[in-house]
């Protein structure tokens, strides 16, 4: 009986959800200038205020020219003031949680997060949710096991600020009427080394009803791996109750074909697009690609056309201003304290009614060695499209440029992991190669003026990402190995695995 009141309950508050914020998504653009101007007043008399004149800001335009874009870097000595206990900082009072993350350049970043950001955090994966419930009818998962594959949730403390990893400081915030049914345990989720965690979450979790399965996607096929070695079954021949898979942190895409295999049949996939600095987007419709942004929920959104992204006069364009079909550097500025903040991502909108993205890559990780400037979205679909018509399983890939090859033309070096090979490796890599030039111009026009020759892959030994991560020390955590480059650091280091 509790069980059938719980998924009726589910289901009410999943539809009454979903109408309220399906009339909220026609004011996004108003919305967007309101918040922001609130957003202002509430930071005008911290020391990141008074240094630019927020008093004096009326509008988007003002903001605009009052606050340039920045980065970590930039904001590093303000956060070095708060970690040593200055308040009013950045924002009134001081953070609640200060978000480990790893950088490239700055090593460790601490990304302020407000008691409001998180709320608005954990109300971007509630509306997914709720969203899921509404569309399918039916809430039955939230009867069973769920598990939520995470960083460790403890947290130290610096000069009363709790710090830790995003994904451990959100375990202290699953909704207590989630909380009975979650795995694992606190004592496995606070263990350090990855691959220990993952095998005792396997032995803890395979003999349960397990309904809805969260986490990044490498995750995933790590802890899914673990189950078919220990149980020589699919997921779902384990887990036959298993709904929805809820993902984010990279493009589920590139996985797709790898977990169906794991998976041995359909699971509903919701997307979603949280980072250490905000929770941003999550798709609405589990059935058709695009996230659907959040526009009302503590970040003002800027956009830089992505060939103007790190020139000092670079446009930075608001909500209504954007076209389809482009790719824009994202810009922040948040109930957390970030202001005109670049996170490195880069979105490209599908939809403006209502505003849906897709996130197309990273502002540090493409491949122009050439001028060709390829960024990850098309990495990704081209891969997509070729695996389409030759059904293979890929674990993991890396592009790199080859500038001075041994012999021959210059190109681009696809380092795969295969889980399963297609057929005929020669013509999924001209399909593949075929598929890049469809999607960059200026690729083509490279190949076409033979400056380049078409692609190469090389091929990988099985479990070659996972070890070159823990050879690094990045298995697990919220570490993630660039889909591409324009460099061949990370090429070089995988060469060791070639088969």
């Amino acid at each position: 009986m509790f069980d059938f009141i719980k998924r009726k309950a589910a289901l009410l508050w999943a539809h009454n959800f979903v109408r309220k914020s399906s009339k909220s998504g026609h004011s996004a653009v108003a919305d967007q200038e309101a918040l922001l101007l609130s957003l202002v007043r509430t930071a005008e008399k911290t020391l990141f205020g008074r240094i630019h004149h927020f008093e004096e800001i009326d509008s988007v335009a003002a903001f605009q020219k009052n606050v340039p874009v920045c980065d970590y870097e930039d904001l590093k000595p303000l956060v070095e003031k708060i970690k040593h206990g200055d308040r009013n900082i950045l924002w009134p009072g001081v953070p609640e949680y200060f978000a480990k993350t790893s950088g490239t350049t700055s090593g460790t970043k601490y990304i302020p997060l407000t008691q409001e950001g998180m709320d608005d955090q954990v109300e971007g994966a509630r509306a997914a949710l709720l969203h899921y419930i509404a569309q399918k009818g039916n809430a039955d998962f939230v009867t069973g096991k769920m598990i939520f594959l995470q960083g460790s949730p403890e947290l130290e403390e610096k000069n009363g600020i709790k710090t830790g990893r995003l994904s451990g400081i959100v375990a202290h915030h699953i909704p207590a009427y989630l909380q009975k049914n979650r795995l694992p345990k606190y004592e496995t989720n606070i263990i350090d080394d990855w691959e220990t965690k993952v095998e005792k979450i396997a032995e803890e979790t395979e003999k349960e009803n397990m309904t809805l399965i969260s986490g990044i996607p490498p995750w995933l096929v790590m802890y899914f791996e673990k189950l078919t070695e220990r149980n020589h079954k699919k997921i779902l021949q384990l887990f036959p109750n298993l709904q929805i898979i809820v993902t984010g942190g990279v493009n589920y895409e590139p996985y797709r074909e790898k977990m169906e295999d794991l998976l041995g049949g359909h699971v509903d996939v919701i997307q979603t697009f949280p980072a250490s600095e905000g929770f941003f987007a999550y798709q609405d419709d589990y059935t058709q690609d695009g996230l659907l942004l959040q526009t009302n929920h503590g970040i003002f959104y800027e956009f830089i056309p992505l060939e103007e992204s790190g020139k000092p006069d670079a446009r930075r364009l608001t909500l209504k201003e954007v076209e389809t079909g482009l790719d824009y550097a994202l810009v922040i500025s948040t109930n957390s304290g970030l202001w005109a903040y670049a996170i490195g991502d880069v979105v490209r909108f599908i939809s403006k009614n209502p505003y849906r993205i897709v996130v197309s890559g990273r502002t540090k990780h493409f491949t122009s060695a050439f001028g060709e400037h390829v960024i990850g979205y098309e990495v990704e679909e081209a891969m997509k499209a070729t695996v389409k018509k030759h059904p293979c399983t890929i674990t993991e890939f890396h592009l790199a440029p080859q500038v001075n090859p041994a012999q021959g033309l210059p190109c681009h070096e696809w380092l795969v992991e295969f889980e399963r090979e297609p057929e005929n490796l020669t013509l999924f890599s001209h399909d593949l190669d075929q598929e890049l030039r469809k999607r960059n111009t200026y690729y083509d026009d490279l190949i076409s003026g033979n400056i380049l020759r078409p692609l190469v892959i090389t091929r990988l030994k099985k479990n070659a990402f996972n070890e070159y991560a823990k050879s690094q020390g990045k298995l697990g955590g919220q570490n993630k190995i660039p889909r591409l480059a324009n460099d061949r650091k990370i090429a070089t280091l995988l060469e060791k695995y070639i088969v």
